[in-house]
C-alpha cells in the first residue's frame, strides 16, 4: 500500500513509520517538513498535498494541536484553537481525502487519553478527542467507495513523559512501538467506525 502519514516527526509518527515501512511504501507529510508540505488548517494546503501525492491507499495523521490551560483561564479563541486544528484539521483530511484516496482506502485519526480520562487543564483536549470520536463513529456509516475510518486513542505515550509526565500523574505510559500497532490494524485490518484504545 501507500500511505500518507502526516505528522511524521513525532514521537508517535516515528514509530508508526518504523512499523508500516516493513510493509508499505510511506510518504511523510508535515507542516515544515516530509515528502509532502501539508497544513492540516489549510485546506487549501491539505488539497495541493493529496493532488502532489498521485495514488495513495490510506491516510494516516498523528497531527493536531489543542491549548492546555486550567478551566478557568480558558477563553473562546483557547478552545477555538483546538478546533480549528485538531478536529477540523483531521475532519478536512477526510472530506478532501475521500476524493483523491483509492477505493477501499483508510483513513486513521488520533485522539488521546483524555477522550475517556480526563485531566487538569484538558478541557479543550477532551473536548476535541471526543468529537473526534463521535465524528469517526459517523462518518464511517456513509463513507464512499468501500473506504473507512478509525481512531487511535493512545495512553500518554512512554518517549513523551519528560514534556507531559506533568499533566498524566498516576498514569502508565505506553510506548510509542505499541501506539504504533493501532494504526497498523486500522490500515491493514478491515475494520470500520472504531476507536482503538491503546493501553499497557
Amino acid at each position: 500500500m501507500r500511505i500518507i502519514l502526516i505528522g511524521a516527526t513525532g514521537h508517535i509518527g516515528k514509530a508508526v513509520a518504523a512499523e508500516l515501512k516493513q510493509r508499505h511504501e510511506v510518504i511523510t507529510a508535515g507542516r515544515s517538513s516530509g515528502d509532502l508540505i501539508m497544513d492540516i488548517t489549510d485546506p487549501k494546503s491539505i488539497r495541493s498535498a493529496f493532488e502532489q501525492a498521485g495514488n495513495f491507499d490510506a491516510v494516516i495523521c498523528c497531527a493536531g494541536h489543542t491549548t492546555w490551560k486550567p478551566f478557568v483561564e480558558m477563553t473562546y479563541e483557547d478552545y477555538e484553537f483546538g478546533l480549528k486544528d485538531k478536529l477540523m484539521g483531521q475532519v478536512n483530511l477526510v472530506l478532501i481525502g475521500r476524493e483523491y484516496i483509492n477505493d477501499n482506502g483508510s483513513f486513521t485519526l488520533s485522539t488521546g487519553v483524555t477522550d475517556h480520562d480526563p485531566i487538569p487543564m484538558g478541557s479543550s483536549a477532551s473536548m476535541v478527542a471526543n468529537a473526534i470520536s463521535g465524528f469517526v463513529m459517523a462518518a464511517a456509516i456513509e463513507m464512499p467507495r468501500g473506504q473507512r475510518i478509525n481512531v487511535v486513542s493512545p495512553g500518554v505515550i512512554e518517549e513523551a513523559m519528560g514534556t507531559y509526565g506533568a499533566f498524566f500523574r498516576g498514569h502508565c505510559p505506553v510506548p510509542a512501538a505499541r501506539a504504533a500497532l493501532g494504526y497498523a490494524k486500522s490500515v491493514e485490518g478491515l475494520q470500520n467506525g472504531q476507536t482503538f484504545r491503546i493501553v499497557l
